[in-house]
């Protein structure tokens, strides 16, 4: 299972444009990546043994033919990061087209 340090790699595949969880004064094409909730565990002995997160990847453009959104699927795939496409959806209070992936990531919290 891939980690949230795997997800920031795959993204910068695509652009140096790459924040986590907020990006303040984004340029015009931008993607943010975050952890969501959980989505799995795993338990024995009365305990977790294992947890996996849902997050997000939102890719924003201002931009009718870029192709970053069909980049940003590549390099996921290429990655080995599970996703499916939620939503595409025009903002018009800030003129973005937005994309939003769901994802599944190992989670860091159980970590010592």
């Amino acid at each position: 299972m891939k980690t949230i340090t795997d997800v920031k790699t795959a993204l910068l595949t695509v652009t140096q444009n790459v924040r986590r969880y907020s990006y303040p004064n984004p340029p015009a094409d931008y993607i943010v990546y975050a952890e969501d909730m959980q989505s799995d565990a795993l338990h024995g002995a009365g305990t977790m043994r294992n947890q996996t997160l849902e997050g997000t990847v939102d890719y924003f453009t201002k931009s009718l033919n870029s192709n970053n959104a069909k980049a940003v699927q590549n390099a996921l795939l290429s990655a080995g990061i599970p996703f499916r496409c939620n939503s595409i959806q025009y903002e018009p209070s800030t003129g973005y087209l937005h994309f939003e992936w769901i994802i599944e990531i190992e989670s860091h919290l159980l970590e010592g």
